[in-house]
């Protein structure tokens, strides 16, 4: 799996999760990837999608949720994970070990569908936006 880790969520969790899958799977923060500027939505999206084969982790729901970004984003071919807000919220550790408890779903959603939306809940399973 390729996963962009945005801005909505901190450069430590990216490269945390990068060390700690490396060889197995490319995780970058936007920072990392893109630099400290910042790019609008639209412009990260197209990136991605001509790159091909992205995943994003996001806090920020209102790319899977209005459009036109959430039309870009799919049209780009790219999956998104997007946290509720009360992932957002919880400490960083405990963030980070949801986001370790959902990484087998979200890996094989990487290797099975072409794109989509889905929320990654305190609780229970990922979730597809509508």
């Amino acid at each position: 799996m390729k996963l962009l880790v945005d801005n909505d969520l901190p450069p430590r969790l990216g490269r945390g999760l990068g060390a700690l899958f490396a060889g197995e799977h490319h995780v970058e923060h936007m920072k990392d990837k893109f630099g400290t500027g910042s790019l609008l939505d639209a412009e990260w999206i197209e990136r991605l999608g001509k790159e091909g084969g992205w995943c994003v982790l996001s806090g920020d729901r209102r790319i899977a949720k209005q459009k036109p970004s959430r039309d870009l984003f799919l049209r780009a071919g790219l999956i998104g994970f997007f946290a509720l807000p009360t992932v957002r919220k919880m400490p960083f550790n405990e963030q980070t070990a949801r986001i370790l408890i959902m990484w087998p779903a979200m890996t094989i959603m990487s290797e099975t569908i072409a794109q989509g939306c889905f929320e990654l809940p305190i609780k229970g399973r990922l979730r597809q936006m509508a």
